[in-house]
C-alpha cells in the first residue's frame, strides 16, 4: 500500500534523519540548532527516554521522543509535506502509552502558543495550562483522561 504508515522504535542510526526533520518544520523553528546537538538525541534514546519513528515507503517522515525523568513529551515533529496523514497523532499515542506504562499518572509537554501544535494538542484531549512565558504554553494529560 503506497501511503501505509509504519511505526517503530527509533535507533541511533535514525538520528541524522530526525535532525533533518526537526530543522525542516515551519513552526516551532529551532533558531539555534546547536541547542539540540546530536548527542542530545542519543541521550534521549539511550538514557533519558525513548523515541519512535513513522515511516512511509521506507522513509522516516516523523518522530516522537518521551522523557522518562519528568514524564514529558520531549519532541514530536512531522516532515512538513507529510502533515495530515495521522503520523503525529499515532506517535504521540506511542510516547504517552510508554510513559503511562512506567507508572506515571500525568504526562506533560510544552509548545509555542497560538500555533497549529497548540491546537493539535487541544484536539487530542490534552488540558491546556498556563503560559510559562510569553511564548510557550504547557499541556497535561492524565491517565484518567484516556482510560
Amino acid at each position: 500500500m503506497k501511503n501505509q504508515l509504519n511505526y517503530r522504535m527509533a535507533t541511533v542510526a535514525d538520528i541524522p534523519r530526525l535532525m533533518e526533520i526537526r530543522l525542516a518544520v515551519k513552526e516551532n523553528v529551532l533558531s539555534n540548532p546547536a541547542r539540540v546537538p546530536y548527542q542530545m538525541y542519543v541521550d534521549y534514546l539511550q538514557l533519558l527516554g525513548r523515541g519512535w519513528v513513522c515511516e512511509r515507503e521506507g522513509e522516516i517522515i516523523a518522530f516522537s521522543y518521551a522523557a522518562k525523568e519528568d514524564a514529558s513529551i520531549w519532541a514530536l515533529f512531522v516532515r512538513p509535506d507529510c502533515e495530515g496523514l495521522g503520523a503525529g497523532k499515532a506517535l504521540l499515542a506511542l510516547a504517552v502509552e510508554w510513559l503511562f506504562s512506567l507508572g506515571n499518572e500525568t504526562v506533560t509537554l510544552g509548545t509555542a502558543a497560538n500555533t497549529r501544535a497548540d491546537r493539535f494538542y487541544q484536539r487530542q484531549g490534552w488540558a491546556r495550562g498556563e503560559m510559562k512565558d510569553a511564548v510557550e504554553v504547557y499541556y497535561t494529560l492524565s491517565r484518567s483522561q484516556i482510560a
